[in-house]
């Protein structure tokens, strides 16, 4: 996924720098009569009035927000009109502290603006605005609007309307449906203010004192309370973020499957991180679910168990070693095997031209001992520098952490940053060129991302290959919530290119060997439905295990409050017919605020 806080920080410059730089043009300015707030909203995504002065404009002030760039007031028009279309509610960009006060009665004279939350490249939907107002109150204390309540039958089950191809599939100039579709329904709130009451928590609280709830609470719901993206048509329209108008540090650290008891209330806004947006007056109150992390369970001793588990850019100067060394004993149980992913090198992102990473590796191993774990051994291949992408200067890579007590690594010399791993025939068994070895290394499809790392160890007498993998990021998608519709998914072009050489690798061990053992497994950055899946597992050469847990069960990682499959591990057929074959999604990271990386583990137990 991308970087949160780097889109952030290139948000704030763009707002900061001048608002007009992310206006969408339709009209020329003009005046405009004396307008009420849903004459400015319309019918569409798009104000009739855009780039129109429009003149003492009246409603009563439901929300301030005096801090961030983004800095104004919300108004609505307390008579509102007979068309659901049209939103009752507006944003007031003031640039600076607005001196307004909730319940204040006032009129706005400006200009009407359409917004673009992180520019107009970024694909998002636009926020309808008055800015350079002129601001009067003409009283204070009044009553503000009662606000809209959302129940889970108000959002209907279709997502979104099919955007117009003559516009790029967008879907800003299509009339509104609210009563069809849910991206239709929460536009036609707007700036207004809102109510929803006792909603489960589907995205835990993040860094940025945000979290995600759900409307329709039976929407593709799994036992811990949580949302699960399970197809391209399914995108749950009841999830809805909600950030607080108060102190961030009376905002509640939530994890999923908890309750915000009560009335949450504010107005819509729509942010770029997350769309729609409850940005709350008043929060309701954190009612425990009562989720805990995961344990799975161990291996047999004629079971080899096999774990990937993204460590999210693990550096030396990192405060988390000793907590992923104890969810490496105790949540998942020692594995046999562990791919690791988003290991740095030994200063993590100074940008020096650094690419070992034995002092990370060893500090990891250091505290798995300490944690009280095996004293695990470890092979890797450091990239060339600023080459696999990630961050500059960190130079993350694939590391094969094994017990030497319970498995054995078979060393074959040669294989570097740009050598590629053949497969050949050793004693009638495939066995790999070099070991370590990359895939394919120089091939354009690894440009700016991870090369595969295979490896061949062996258990109890018999050879299993492991590829660990980190695939392209999501990075350069289009959101669910923008204004294109259906989305368009740029980045599988790559991840596209790169299951196909995995596969194709695959494919050429299982021609020397039919029978032989291959795991692909790690931080695929696809679903178990994508194409990219597909492709992995094209000709039967791998099959991914997630798919034998139930739907509801399938999920590595949450976002945006839609838990979904980031992370796969991949077998060949001479794995996927042992009768004992078990596979689990750990789930001690994704779904909770404390994490200390974005992905949970997987485990994957079979006899070789």
């Amino acid at each position: 996924m991308p970087s949160r806080s780097s889109a952030r920080l290139a948000a704030l410059t763009v707002a900061a720098v001048c608002t007009a730089a992310s206006v969408v043009v339709v009209a020329s300015p003009a005046h405009a009569d004396t307008v009420r707030i849903h004459d400015i909203q319309g019918t569409t995504r798009l104000s009739p009035f855009n780039g129109k002065a429009v003149t003492d404009v009246a409603g009563i002030v439901t929300g301030v927000r005096g801090y961030g760039s983004s800095k104004g007031f919300w108004m609505q028009d307390p008579n509102s009109d007979a068309d659901p279309a049209t939103s009752e509610g507006v944003f007031v960009f003031t640039s600076s502290a607005p001196k307004v006060a909730v319940g204040d009665a006032v009129t706005v004279s400006g200009t009407v603006s359409e917004y673009v939350p992180g520019g107009t490249t970024s694909g998002n939907q636009t926020i309808t605005e008055i800015v350079k107002p002129t601001v009067t109150v003409v009283s204070g204390g009044n009553a503000v609007p009662a606000p809209t309540v959302v129940r889970a039958w108000s959002v209907p089950a279709a997502y979104a309307p099919a955007g117009d191809p003559a516009a790029g599939n967008s879907i800003n100039g299509l009339k509104l449906r609210p009563n069809r579709y849910a991206l239709d329904y929460w536009e036609s709130l707007e700036g207004q203010n809102i109510e929803v009451a006792n909603t489960r928590v589907v995205g835990a609280t993040d860094p940025y004192t945000e979290l995600w709830v759900t409307v329709k609470p039976q929407e593709n719901d799994n036992r811990s309370g949580g949302t699960v993206y399970g197809s391209y048509t399914a995108q749950n329209g009841g999830r809805l973020q909600i950030q607080s108008l108060g102190p961030a540090a009376e905002f509640p650290e939530a994890n999923v499957g908890d309750v915000l008891r009560g009335a949450t209330t504010g107005p819509l806004d729509y942010n770029q991180f997350g769309g729609y947006t409850l940005v709350a007056q008043r929060l309701g109150t954190l009612k425990s679910g009562g989720l805990e992390k995961e344990t799975t369970r161990k291996q047999k001793k004629g079971q080899l168990a096999v774990a990937t588990y993204n460590v999210e850019n693990l550096d030396p100067s990192d405060a988390t070693f000793d907590a992923h060394a104890a969810a490496i004993v105790r949540n998942l149980q020692s594995p046999d095997i562990v791919s690791l992913e988003e290991i740095q090198d030994n200063n993590g992102a100074t940008n020096d031209g650094t690419v070992a990473a034995d002092q990370t590796v060893r500090k990891l191993i250091d505290a798995i001992v300490a944690a009280g774990g095996p004293a695990y051994d470890w092979r890797s291949i450091d990239p060339a520098n600023n080459t696999d992408g990630g961050e500059p200067g960190g130079n993350i890579r694939q590391v094969f952490l094994f017990n030497p007590d319970r498995v054995s690594f078979t060393d074959r010399a040669g294989g570097d940053a740009t050598t590629a791993a053949g497969v050949t025939k050793v004693r009638g068994k495939a066995a790999l060129t070099v070991s370590p070895g990359r895939i394919d290394p120089a091939n354009a499809a690894w440009n700016a991302s991870r090369k595969p790392l295979a490896g061949e160890f062996v258990f109890r007498g018999k050879t299993v290959i492991v590829i660990a993998n980190h695939f392209n990021s999501k990075g350069g998608d289009q959101g669910l919530t923008g204004q294109y519709q259906p989305v368009a998914r740029s980045s599988e072009v790559q991840r596209h290119q790169q299951a196909t050489l995995v596969n194709g690798f695959v494919k050429d061990v299982l021609k020397v060997q039919r029978n032989a053992d291959v795991i692909a497994l790690g931080d695929i950055n696809d679903f178990e439905f994508s194409g990219t899946a597909e492709l992995l597992e094209d000709g039967g050469a791998l099959w991914s295990a997630v798919k034998s847990l139930p739907k509801s069960e399938r999920y590595s990682y949450v976002y945006q409050g839609n838990s979904q499959v980031l992370d796969q591990i991949l077998v060949s057929p001479s794995i996927r017919r042992d009768g004992d074959l078990a596979f689990d999604s750990v789930h001690i990271n994704a779904e909770f605020h404390d994490q200390i990386s974005d992905h949970d583990p997987q485990v994957l137990r079979f006899e070789p």
